[in-house]
């Protein structure tokens, strides 16, 4: 009969009999496999998770980066669009003026050619008005130093209208609700 020999408790090595009684230490113990093997693991496995987690914060913070990028630029085109809209109602209210002149010039009188000029200076208010442009009402209005620039102080007529707009002398205008240009006026004082 041939010899088997059991494992020692110190060596905790399994054995294997190979035909011929030839004994092969190739299997390691339990113990041993979730030692030193499953250390390495769990330590491999804890790293993978660390960079998955530290891969996960960059997506996150480069995702965020890029919305905010997205939602700045937006925001700069429209500002951009806008800011040049201002350049060109700036560039466009002193055609305005001529026309409010050149209406209060030719008041009272009736031609066809009076009724062409109304028609055309209807129509450019109407276009600036679709764009955002608004008249500034300032005439009776308190004077405030954000939206009007006083050009002189009259004395008032009566005490109800110091520190109102008794005359408009060039008319304010406003895109969207921001200034484009001031309201010239006579306060009274």
């Amino acid at each position: 009969m041939e010899n088997i020999q059991q494992p020692d408790n110190e060596t905790q090595k399994d054995t294997i009999l190979q035909p011929g009684g030839n004994e092969q230490h190739n299997l390691e113990s339990f113990e041993t496999l979730t030692g030193t093997d499953a250390s390495k693991g769990q330590a491999e496995l804890i790293k993978a998770q660390e960079d998955l987690a530290e891969a996960k914060d960059k997506y996150l913070r480069l995702y965020s980066e890029f919305e905010n990028f997205r939602r700045r630029t937006a925001k700069e085109k429209l500002e951009l669009i806008q800011t040049a809209n201002e350049q060109l109602v700036k560039v466009i209210l002193p055609v305005i003026d001529d026309f409010e002149r050149a209406e209060k010039a030719f008041q009272g009188t009736e031609s066809k050619e009076m009724e062409g000029f109304l028609l055309i200076y209807n129509k450019f208010k109407k276009i600036l008005e679709q764009t955002g442009v608004k008249l500034m009402e300032a005439k009776g209005k308190n004077f405030d130093a954000d939206l009007h620039e006083a050009i002189t102080q009259l004395p008032a007529p009566d005490e109800s209208q110091k520190g109102k707009v008794l005359e408009v002398v060039e008319q304010g205008y406003l895109l969207g609700d921001k200034v484009v240009r001031h309201a010239k006026v006579v306060v009274g004082a």
